[in-house]
């Protein structure tokens, strides 16, 4: 008898189970004792749960209907739906009216899928993922800032606008960018002319040709010994002058050669913050006047000289997104505006602004410029500069090329903050004199040779020879 009570015990239970079988939106179960809750009760909004009661109940009553709602099943089974993110409470009493338990209940966001989701799409990220009110908080260390961003991407479809982000990104997240700025300026300039000058044809009658511009003094140049230049708006000039009675005979030959080159470099380093921007600058402010409406001036100030902006991202496997923006200005007076007493310098200005991606040590070419500048006249005298041989005194040639190239290239390096004693500075080889070896000795400054660590490393060098960047 007592197995077939087991047996039918046995039966009755398997068809119960069957009768329950939880659907694919059940989260959890959750029994519920007379003097409490064993734990509160979360469900997840658009889900449902079964809630099981040990004493049967007869009514049944939620605080806020419009975040979760329910429906008995039987005098001990509750359906619950949550429907919005909040908290509520659900109270259970018996055929008497009396309390049973309060069961907190909690409807949260559905993470259920996005933690699956997020599983597939960054499986070795260390991302914890929990529900705030009506929100996602993701926690946790990723290893770079993109797959940062693509978790929380993935969480935006989830809790539009509800994300919090308490996750951090490890590894080498700082960038040190070298910018190398060199600039080579050639420039060449030729110029032949002639002027011819004949006087005392009789009568006092003179003559004179002049395809440069040889000043006044040309009438009197006899007296100017050949080879001589003959004032500064005539360098190079030779005079040749001829006396046959009363007639003078005088050429004046010009002939001048310019050559020039200029090579200017500059090396800004910089280092910054994977995302954050970066400036530098090694120049200065040039004053310019600006006039204002009822007459006024004020001063307005131009940055010149060495720029550098530049926001870093490291990307994954160390790769560098870099967006920069480069610039090499300075004065140019030749071009500057003046208005009485007041002169304003012009700037001559190179810049680029780009973005480029590379690995830690690798470098770019980011803007290279060549500039070819030429240019030449011919001034003569109408017809007799076209005679043969003879028109060459009445001709004169101006020839002027002017040549620029420049480059800028961009390292980037992954790098990592050390301690202040295994940096050195370019002072901390030298020292200051005392009066004693300034007055006495001479001595302007001491070489530190029994210095510790990395300033003892630079001082034990040989900077005899030549180092550096070799200018020539």
């Amino acid at each position: 008898m007592k197995m077939k009570n087991i047996f039918w015990a046995a039966l009755m239970g398997a068809a119960v189970m069957i009768g329950h079988v939880p659907s694919p939106t059940m989260a959890e179960s959750l029994h519920v004792v007379r003097k409490g809750t064993a734990r509160d009760l979360s469900v997840a909004m658009n889900r449902a749960i079964v809630v099981e009661s040990d004493v049967p109940f007869a009514e049944l009553s939620i605080a806020n209907p419009s975040i979760a709602d329910f429906s008995t099943l039987s005098d001990r089974t509750i359906y619950l739906l949550g429907k919005a993110p909040g908290r509520t409470t659900l109270t259970l009493l018996d055929a008497n009216g009396r309390l049973i338990t309060n069961v907190e209940v909690r409807v949260g966001a559905d993470i259920s899928e996005f933690k699956e989701r997020l599983r597939q799409i960054l499986p070795n990220e260390r991302i914890e993922v929990r529900t705030a009110n009506d929100g996602i908080v993701l926690s946790g260390t990723v290893s770079s800032s993109p797959r940062l961003q693509r978790a929380l991407d993935l969480a935006e479809r989830y809790a539009p606008e509800r994300v919090s982000n308490l996750m951090s990104v490890s590894g080498k997240q700082q960038v040190m960018l070298k910018v190398r700025f060199a600039e080579m300026q050639r420039s060449v300039t030729k110029s032949l002319g002639t002027s011819l000058l004949v006087d005392g044809l009789g009568n006092g009658i003179g003559v004179g040709v002049a395809t440069q511009n040889i000043g006044s003094s040309a009438a009197n140049a006899t007296g100017v010994a050949p080879g001589t230049s003959n004032g500064s708006a005539n360098a190079g000039a030779a005079f040749f002058g001829l006396n046959a009675g009363s007639a003078q005979i005088g050429i004046l030959l010009q002939a001048l050669e310019e050559k020039g080159i200029v090579r200017t470099l500059a090396e800004p380093n910089l280092t910054a913050l994977s995302g954050q921007e970066a400036n530098f600058l090694a120049g200065g402010e040039y004053p310019i006047p600006v006039s204002q409406e009822d007459g006024a001036i004020t001063v307005e100030f131009k940055r010149f000289g060495v720029e550098l902006n530049f926001v870093p991202r490291v990307l994954d496997d160390d790769v560098i997104n870099l967006e920069m923006a480069a610039a090499v200005s300075s004065l140019d007076p030749a071009n500057g505006f003046t208005n009485g007493q007041l002169t304003i310098s012009a700037f001559r200005r190179r810049d680029t602004s780009t973005t480029v991606a590379l690995r830690d040590g690798e470098s770019f070419a980011i803007a290279g410029l060549l500039q070819d500048d030429f240019r030449d006249n011919n001034n003569q005298v109408p017809w007799l500069g076209d005679l043969p041989v003879l028109g060459a005194l009445f001709r004169s040639a101006n020839y002027r090329r002017s040549q620029t190239e420049l480059v800028i290239i961009v390292t980037a390096h992954l790098v990592s903050p050390t301690s202040g004693e295994t940096l050195a500075l370019p002072t901390d080889r030298v020292t200051l004199p005392s009066e004693t070896d300034l007055f006495l000795n001479g001595r302007v400054a001491r070489t530190v040779r029994d210095s510790e660590g990395a300033v003892g490393e630079v001082a034990k060098q040989d900077f005899t020879g030549s180092y550096g960047y070799v200018m020539d």
